[in-house]
C-alpha cells in the first residue's frame, strides 16, 4: 500500500461529492478545507472540514473561479486540490493553476484533460491506440457548408457535439439537410456558453443504442486497469437517470474486450487518476464504438465501488501521493463481486410538472436504508435547494445477489425518500425501473422518450400520498416521534419482498 505523501487536502466542489470526498480523506488522516459560496455555509460536508473559508462574490459564479479557489486553498494551506466532478475537473487551465501555484491536482495532467478529456482530440488518441470509434469526423466545424459536406458523407440523421463538456448540453440530433444550418448555430451557442468552448464537431447518430462506460484507473507512469463497465442508457435529453452494472446487454466476453481496449488507451497516454471511457453500443449487438471520456470520477461511480468493493477517491489519492513522490504504485487488482448493483438520481425537480426545477427550504429530508442500500446525500432538514446549483439531491444505490433483486430493494428505497416540501424525482424513478422494458434489461437511450405517457401516469401511481407526506412532514416540524399511516409505501413493500 503506498504511503500517503498529501496531508493537506481542499475539496473545491460541494453537495454529495464533497461530502464523498471529505469522509475518505478523514479516514485517510489528511486535514481536510474547502470554501464556499454564501447561499452554502449549511453544507454537511463543511462540518468535516478542519478549515473552510467563505468565496466572496456572485454565488452563482464563484464556484466556477478558478483564481478564488485557488487562493483560498493556499490561504488555508493545502497541499493539493480535489476538484470533485464539476467544471473544474476538467479544465485544463484549472489544473495547471493548481500544479503553478504549488499544490498537487488530484486528477490527470493538464496534456491529459486535453487528450482524452476533449472530445475532437480522444478521437484521435483513441484511434492511434486502436481503439473502434463512431463514423464522422475528427476535427472541429465552423461553418454549415463543412458540416453538409460531413453529413452528406457519413449519412443522416448526424449528431453535433460540443468538443468540451458534457451533460447533453452543445448537443443536437439532426435528421436532415434542412435542420443541419439552424441545429449547428445552437450547439455552437449553447457550447460556448456552457463550456466558453463553441467547438463543435459531427458524428453518426446511432438512433438505437446502449450507452455503457469503462471506469479506468491510470497511475501516471504507463499502467491502466479497468474496473469494469457501468450501463448508462437510461437516460432524459441525455441526462443519466438510471445507471447498472453489469451490463444486462453485453456479454461477458464483450465487456471484458471493451474494458481492455480502455485500459490500453488510458496507458498508451500513461494517464493520471479516475476517469471513464464512454461506449455507444448498437442495439442487439455486441458491436461498440469509442465516443469520449470524462477525465474525472463520474457520478456514478458507487456503482463500481459496491461492484469491486474498491473506495475511488481512495485510489485517486494514493494515486496523486504515487505521482507527488515520483514512485510507481501497484494498481488494485480487481475483482468483480457476485452483486448486481443500480444506482437512481434523485434530483430536485417535478416530474409532473416537465421536470420544473424545485427549489426552497427543506422541511423534510428522510433517507432510505436496509439491507443492500447506499445513499450518497446532502439533503437535510433546514437546508436550501438554491437555483444556482446543479439539483442533484442523493443518489439512492441497491445491490442485489440477482439483477431482480436489486430493482426490488431500490423500489422499495425510492418510495422510502421522502423530501419536502421541494419536488424529486423518487417517485418517476420507481415507476421507471418497474416497467417491463427495464426489468427485462431490453432497453435503450430511447427507452424513456418512448415511455413518456406512461410515466407519467405510473409517476402519479407511486407517488407517496398526500396523507403520508403530511404527517411525515408533521412528525418533522414538531420533533416528536410517530409512525406513518398504516400502507405507506405498499407497493415498495411488496417489491422487497419478491427480492428477498
Amino acid at each position: 500500500m503506498t504511503q500517503i505523501q498529501i496531508k493537506k487536502l481542499f475539496i473545491a466542489n460541494r453537495g454529495e461529492i464533497a461530502l464523498r470526498i471529505a469522509r475518505t480523506a478523514r479516514r485517510l488522516g489528511m486535514q481536510v478545507s474547502s470554501a464556499f459560496s454564501s447561499a452554502d455555509s449549511g453544507l454537511p460536508h463543511l462540518r468535516l472540514c478542519h478549515k473552510v473559508a467563505e468565496l466572496p462574490g456572485d454565488p452563482a459564479r464563484v464556484y466556477l473561479d478558478a483564481g478564488k479557489i485557488i487562493d483560498a486553498a493556499r490561504r488555508l494551506g493545502a497541499e493539493a486540490i480535489h476538484p470533485g466532478y464539476g467544471f473544474l475537473a476538467e479544465n485544463e487551465d484549472f489544473a495547471a493553476a493548481v500544479e503553478a501555484a504549488g499544490m498537487h491536482f488530484v486528477g490527470p495532467t493538464p496534456d491529459q484533460i486535453v487528450a482524452l478529456g476533449d472530445k475532437v482530440q480522444a478521437r484521435k488518441a483513441a484511434l492511434a491506440a486502436g481503439v473502434p470509434i463512431v463514423p464522422g469526423e475528427s476535427e472541429p466545424i465552423s461553418d454549415a457548408a463543412t458540416a453538409r459536406a460531413i453529413a452528406d458523407r457519413i449519412g443522416y440523421p448526424v449528431l453535433i457535439k460540443a468538443a468540451g463538456g458534457g451533460g447533453g448540453r452543445g448537443m443536437r440530433v439532426v435528421e436532415s439537410a434542412a435542420q443541419l444550418e439552424v441545429a449547428l448555430a445552437r450547439a455552437q451557442s449553447e457550447a460556448g456558453a456552457a463550456f466558453n468552448d463553441p467547438r463543435v464537431f459531427i458524428e453518426k447518430y446511432i438512433a438505437r443504442a446502449r450507452h455503457v462506460e469503462i471506469q479506468v484507473l491510470g497511475d501516471g507512469f504507463g499502467n491502466a486497469v479497468s474496473l469494469g463497465e457501468r450501463e448508462c442508457s437510461v437516460q432524459r435529453r441525455h441526462q443519466k437517470l438510471i445507471e447498472e452494472s453489469p451490463s444486462p446487454a453485453l456479454t461477458r466476453q464483450t465487456a471484458e474486450k471493451i474494458g481492455q481496449l480502455a485500459a490500453k488507451l488510458a496507458a498508451s497516454v500513461k494517464y493520471r487518476g479516475a476517469g471513464t471511457m464512454e461506449f455507444i453500443v448498437p442495439f442487439s449487438t455486441q458491436d461498440f464504438y469509442f465516443i469520449e471520456m470524462n477525465t474525472r470520477l463520474q457520478v456514478e461511480h458507487p456503482v463500481t465501488e459496491l461492484c469491486t468493493g474498491l473506495d475511488l477517491v481512495e485510489e485517486q489519492l494514493r494515486i496523486a501521493s504515487a505521482n507527488v513522490a515520483k514512485t510507481p504504485l501497484s494498481l488494485p487488482a480487481v475483482t468483480r463481486l457476485p452483486v448486481h448493483a443500480i444506482e437512481a438520481r434523485v434530483i430536485a425537480e417535478d416530474p409532473e410538472a416537465d421536470f420544473r426545477p424545485s427549489c426552497g427550504k427543506l422541511d423534510l429530508a428522510m433517507l432510505p436504508a436496509g439491507p443492500g442500500i447506499r445513499v450518497d446525500a446532502w439533503a437535510e432538514a433546514g437546508l436550501s435547494v438554491s437555483p444556482y446549483y446543479d439539483s442533484l439531491l442523493a443518489k439512492v444505490l441497491a445491490t442485489g445477489q440477482t439483477r431482480e433483486q436489486a430493482i426490488g430493494r431500490l423500489v422499495l428505497a425510492l418510495n422510502e425518500t421522502f423530501i419536502s416540501p421541494v419536488r424529486t424525482t423518487a417517485p418517476y424513478l420507481a415507476a421507471l425501473i418497474q416497467q417491463e422494458e427495464f426489468r427485462s434489461g431490453n432497453y435503450d437511450t430511447g427507452t424513456v422518450a418512448r415511455l413518456k405517457d406512461k410515466l407519467q401516469k405510473s409517476t402519479c401511481d407511486v407517488s407517496a400520498d398526500s396523507a403520508v407526506l403530511a404527517a411525515a412532514e408533521k412528525i418533522a416540524r414538531n420533533g416528536h416521534s410517530g409512525m406513518l399511516p398504516r400502507g405507506a409505501n405498499a407497493r415498495g413493500l411488496s417489491a422487497w419482498q419478491r427480492a428477498e
